[in-house]
């Protein structure tokens, strides 16, 4: 997979209206010469009458000229950042749909820090390339060709001095690339180390405070920090190199071409007016210079993004959705696994759960219990066996349908920020009103509205640390079991509940028609299951039924 290229679709026209006014840009450079060479050389051999007239009509000319570069200079930036903005929406909703389908195990192996540097520096990266280095350049480039051909024809010989050390100076600065290349590469690497730190330590700052690590973490910040300004400093000196080169070689051409001009003038060569010409052209050419040591920096950051970029898409989602393939058919919930495997995690698991039957998954931490949801929910595909719902194999059917089949409660799975009402509806936006009351008379919803400040439009924070743990699990339930799902899987829905959510849970429990999977470590749930499967290394070494396991434990 490649990003896609930067002048395609809409960016086309914008390009072609970019070059356009690069000749125009060329054009008043050009006029501009023109009325510089006519007035000096006409100065020197026209009256004081004449020269009065000649230098209105010269001043005029090039305050319109000055008028129409700065217009083309303003319409210039506009279409730049439109061709920028629109190559880096494409990319963004790229990345996002790729994020999309990521399992949340794939995530897991990647810091957030990373992820966001993806979507806000590599991207901002980018947008600078296009909308500052590749736009520039090209009008840059036709300004100077069409300068410098219209120097030729006045003078070639001024038009090869100026030429040979303008690009003698550019090829000396390109040499420069690779360091600077490596400076950028070490100032990304050592951002991306702090963005991510910072990012956990956000996120765990109460675990850093209980256990009295402040001023080790901000020790290891300051190092972080340190080595982070040494490599942006490093960066500079490198492209302030750059920049340097660029400047001497604008004045080198200066002094060349007022030599050489000079010399051209004493032989009878060219006139006075066409060196002053030439050398007005140096100086219309300075921005152009100047700005290629930020547009190749430009450059060399682009280049390290966008190996960032794709590395991250080629990231595995651990799910892959069939071409064609069809929605699973409403059914009442029986849930098969036949002969599953997923690496050394889940082993030769067969297993069937009947329609609205309550299954109770034991055993010991990384025995693969929730992988085993995981797996019924296709949040990864296996790879060996089948998963069928209601007889279907869920692998050859869309993720949009069996999403609305088969609903989740988990810790992983967070409140989200936004109101609660966002929260509740998460699952099913556009839910009847019947729907809505009677999932949330089902989850006591509107207790908990009660007890919040702005009711359903309660702003919740990230993950939903602003409310209360029962809070957040009742609201969990509810967004779950909007919609009815045919199969319901609870990781640790149990976990850190209080008595009113508890009750609720169990309500919500024997109410539902479906079939519920819940994997959990308190040994109350087990009496009201109807089966219970025990799991040990990945393996289901045991199925019991409630008489089974009662008679079990007498």
């Amino acid at each position: 997979m490649n990003l896609p290229s930067i002048i395609k679709g809409t960016r086309i026209r914008i390009f072609f209206r970019l070059v356009a006014n690069g000749l125009a840009q060329a054009a008043t450079t050009i006029i501009t010469v023109l009325l510089v060479r006519l007035a000096f050389d006409r100065l020197i051999t026209e009256s004081e009458v004449l020269q009065s007239d000649l230098m209105i009509q010269v001043g005029l000319g090039l305050v319109v000229v000055a008028g129409c570069i700065g217009w083309l200079r303003m319409v210039e930036r506009i279409d730049a950042e439109k061709m920028g903005q629109s190559y880096i929406h494409q990319i963004r909703m790229i990345l996002f749909e790729h994020l999309s389908i990521l399992a949340p195990r794939a995530l897991q192996k990647r810091s957030r820090g990373a992820i966001v540097l993806r979507f806000i520096g590599d991207l901002n990266a980018l947008k600078r390339w296009v909308s500052l280095g590749l736009v520039r350049i090209t009008i840059a480039g036709i300004t100077t060709i069409c300068a410098l051909l219209a120097l030729s024809i006045l003078n070639w010989m001024l038009a090869i001095v100026v030429a040979t050390i303008l690009g003698l100076g550019a090829l000396y600065a390109v040499s420069l690339g690779k360091y600077i290349r490596e400076t950028v590469q070490e100032s990304r690497r050592r951002r991306s180390y702090l963005a991510a730190n910072v990012n956990e330590k956000v996120a765990t700052m109460a675990v850093v405070q209980i256990f009295g690590q402040s001023a080790r973490e901000q020790r290891r910040v300051h190092r972080q920090s340190e080595r982070l300004t040494n490599a942006l400093v490093a960066r500079a000196r490198k492209i302030g190199l750059m920049r340097g080169v660029t400047q001497s070689t604008t004045a080198l051409a200066s002094g060349a071409v007022l030599l050489q001009g000079a010399h051209e003038v004493s032989v009878g060569h060219t006139t006075p007016g066409t060196v002053v010409a030439a050398m007005t052209i140096v100086g219309l050419l300075v921005p152009a210079l100047r700005d290629l040591s930020r547009v190749y920096e430009y450059w060399q950051e682009s280049k390290v993004s966008s190996k960032k970029i794709m590395d991250f898409l080629r990231t595995p989602s651990l799910v892959q959705e069939r071409p064609g393939a069809t929605d699973l058919k409403p059914g009442p919930g029986r849930l098969e696994f036949r002969d599953v495997s997923l690496a050394k995690i889940i082993r030769n698991v067969t297993v069937t759960a009947e329609a609205g039957r309550m299954i109770v998954i034991v055993g010991p931490n990384g025995a693969g219990k929730s992988t085993l949801l995981s797996l019924a929910a296709r949040l990864i595909d296996i790879d060996k066996g089948k998963v069928f719902l209601d007889g279907q194999d869920l692998a050859t059917h869309s993720l949009e349908s069996v999403r609305r089949a088969i609903s989740m409660v988990s810790p992983d799975l967070p409140l989200l920020r936004g109101t609660i009402r966002k929260n509740l509806l998460y699952r099913w936006p556009k839910a009847p009103a019947e729907e809505i009351n009677r999932v949330w008379n089902l989850c006591s919803i509107h207790d908990v509205l009660v007890e919040l400040p702005e009711g359903e439009h309660t702003r919740v924070t990230e993950e939903g640390h602003n409310l209360s743990l029962g809070q957040r699990q009742r609201i969990g339930l509810a967004r779950a079991i909007l919609g009815n799902p045919c199969l319901l899987l609870l990781d640790e829905a149990d976990a850190h509940l209080d008595a009113e959510a508890g009750i609720a849970l169990e309500r919500i429990l024997n109410e539902f028609t479906g079939t519920i999977l819940w994997v959990t470590h308190n040994p109350e749930r087990l009496a009201s299951a109807d089966y219970i499967w025990r799991m040990e290394d990945g393996r289901l070494v045991e199925v019991l039924t409630q008489k089974q396991f009662g008679q079990g434990t007498n």
